[in-house]
Parts: structure tokens; C-alpha cells; sequence
């Protein structure tokens, strides 16, 4: 009931700030002029952050291309709520435009824990991009998830593979025998985890770095340009670029405003946010090394590559933790853990 209460009250501010101009303006007096448009668009990371680069690239193409016609406010996480504020807006119309990750919508479309399950994308970035970009599975699938829960699936896009670093060195399943690992607050993270031996704890993201200080927690799991970010590296002895899952997310439009939208203006949207995901393909790949090469000259942290050898134990013990995607991932679970194997495999083939 507050949570309700909550998203009414934003929905409320809302409407109040945006009197008169957010949506679809309509023709001008009937003077022939084209329609102008105002959109909010919200996203769950901090301004400068990766989703904040293709949130303020979105706003500079599209403006840009549109003459003008198109405006958009970005809106980083926490001035309209958390990630799963932002979610239930999108869902409710009190946004157009939304990006958000599967640990955000994970409670209502369960098909996106698929994307939690450790070494089911190719370990090359080039290739994870193209599975993202072209997977009939995630298509037909868990898009389709998305739509029965008013959200049209605009783009898939990575921010990089999660690393784990930690209070001892780790490059085999039983190092991590009774690790304290801080994981975001999800049954299908916690099942993978659990397949090492490791012990997955929830910590709010603002209080990792504390947690870590005091060894409330031994480890965490984050991309590369989060955790130097967070400067959790001051507080860990080591570094493993593991490669076990990527951080993914979503742009995404409230469904019922997308379907009112003329096509050239949904076919503009989509030429955007092609060209935001070239972007940020080439940004995050960019900040990510040059985050770990700071880190390597202005911490002590070790850096440890796992070998093919290495990762392929953590693999294999994590095999039977797909059993837990299989309870939580809806009807369709097995048809699309199956489906996504299959589009990897054709694409590393290539």
C-alpha cells in the first residue's frame, strides 16, 4: 500500500510539473505545423554514469535529428525514485522513456533472470553484443514479457562484464567456500553463488564500500567502471576479471504511448537508439579499461586473469544452479534458457 501511495504521489508531481508540456502536443491551432514532442526519460545510475552517457546521447541525436520537435529531460536515479520507482512510472504513463536493468523489472517480467545466469553470454564483448542485438529468443520471448507488462522494448545494451573482487584471491569454486559476497537482492544471484559455496549477502549499494572496510562482507560483484568508481578497490586485496555475467539493460518506452506514436517518429526512435547503442558499445569498452588501468596504478589491488581452464570449473559448477531459472523464470523458462544457448552458439560459431 505505500509503495502505491508513493508512485501516486510521484505520478501527482508529475503531472504538475509537466502541465502543458509532456506527451504529444498536438498540431499548434491548426496552423499546419508539425507536432512537438516532450519527453521524460529516467534511468537508475548517477549523471555520468554509462547509462547516463546513452540517456544524454539520446537526448543529443534524437533533438538534434528531430529539428527540435523532440525534447527530452533526462532524469538519473533518484529524482523520481528508486530503479523500481521508475519501472512502475514507465508501466503507469508517468514516463515515456525508460532505462532499466533485469535486477529492476526481475519481480515482473521473471524471464529477464535469465540474464543472471552465470557463463550464458559469449566472454567476448563483441560477440555479447551481437547476441543482445540479435537473439530471436530474447525477441520472441522475453520482449514479449516486457509488452504484457506495458513496457515496448526499445534496445538491449551492455555495460560490461561483472567482476568479482575480494579479500583473498580467487581462481577456483572451492576459494570461495564461505566468501561473503555482496550481491543485489535476487534468488536467481544468490542459486549461483550458492553453486560455488559462497555466501551472497544483500548490501545497499551505498554502504558496499563501508561493508568492505569494516569485513562486514569479504567480496562484491560489479563492472569494472562501478567499482573503481566506488573506489572499492582501496578496500580489496584482489581483482578477479571473471567474465561470469554482463550487465545489461534496457530502453524502453511505455507501451501504450509508443503504439499512439506515428510511425516516423517511432522509426526516428529507433534509428537513435541504434546509433546510442554503437555509443555506448565503444564508451563502455573504453571507460571499462581505462577504469582497470587506473586502478592497477592507484591501488594496491591485484589483478587476476582467470584462465579458460579456471573459468571453465566455475562453469561447470554453476550447471546445476540453472535449475533455480527454471522455478523462477516463468512458463517459458526452459524454451528460452534453451533458445539463448542456441542464439550464443551460432554467434561464437560465426
Amino acid at each position: 500500500m505505500k509503495k502505491r501511495l508513493s508512485i501516486l504521489l510521484v505520478l501527482v508531481m508529475l503531472g504538475t510539473l509537466f502541465v502543458g508540456c509532456s506527451g504529444k502536443t498536438g498540431d499548434k491551432g491548426g496552423t499546419g505545423e508539425e507536432k512537438t514532442y516532450s519527453w521524460k526519460l529516467v534511468h537508475e545510475e548517477a549523471p555520468g554514469s554509462l547509462e547516463d552517457h546513452y540517456a544524454q546521447k539520446f537526448k543529443e541525436v534524437i533533438e538534434e535529428k528531430s529539428e527540435g520537435k523532440i525534447k527530452i529531460q533526462v532524469f538519473p536515479v533518484g529524482q523520481l525514485g528508486d530503479g523500481t520507482n521508475q519501472v512502475e512510472l514507465l508501466q503507469n504513463g508517468g514516463v515515456e522513456f525508460a532505462l532499466n536493468c533485469p535486477g529492476a523489472t526481475a519481480t515482473i517480467v521473471p524471464e529477464a533472470n535469465v540474464f543472471n545466469v552465470h557463463f550464458l553470454l559469449p566472454g567476448n564483448v563483441e560477440k555479447c553484443r551481437e547476441v543482445l542485438n540479435t537473439s530471436k529468443t530474447i525477441k520472441d520471448y522475453i520482449n514479449t514479457a516486457y509488452y504484457k507488462q506495458n513496457m515496448q522494448v526499445l534496445d538491449w545494451v551492455s555495460e560490461g562484464y561483472m567482476m568479482w573482487t575480494g579479500n583473498r584471491k580467487i581462481t577456483k569454486p572451492a576459494d570461495m567456500k564461505g566468501f561473503k559476497i555482496r550481491t543485489m537482492a535476487s534468488p536467481m544471484i544468490a542459486a549461483m553463488y550458492e553453486s560455488y559455496g559462497a555466501n551472497p549477502t544483500p548490501v545497499p549499494y551505498m554502504e558496499v564500500y563501508s561493508s568492505l572496510q569494516l569485513k562486514m562482507i569479504d567480496g562484491q560483484v560489479n563492472p569494472l567502471f562501478a567499482i573503481e568508481e566506488m573506489k572499492f578497490n582501496e578496500v580489496q586485496d584482489y581483482l578477479m576479471l571473471s567474465k561470469q555475467d554482463v550487465f545489461v539493460f534496457t530502453f524502453c518506452s511505455n507501451k501504450n504511448y509508443w503504439e499512439s506514436l506515428p510511425a516516423d517518429v517511432q522509426n526516428l526512435v529507433e534509428e537513435c537508439a541504434a546509433e546510442c547503442n554503437q555509443y555506448l558499445f565503444e564508451v563502455a569498452e573504453q571507460i571499462n579499461n581505462e577504469r582497470l588501468e587506473k586502478m592497477k596504478k592507484t591501488s594496491n589491488i591485484k589483478v587476476v586473469e582467470l584462465t579458460e581452464e579456471e573459468i571453465d570449473a566455475f562453469r561447470q559448477a554453476s550447471l546445476p544452479a540453472r535449475e533455480k531459472f527454471y522455478e523462477l523464470g516463468g512458463s517459458n523458462a526452459k524454451a528460452i534458457l534453451a533458445g539463448l544457448i542456441k542464439d550464443v552458439e551460432e554467434v561464437i560459431a560465426k
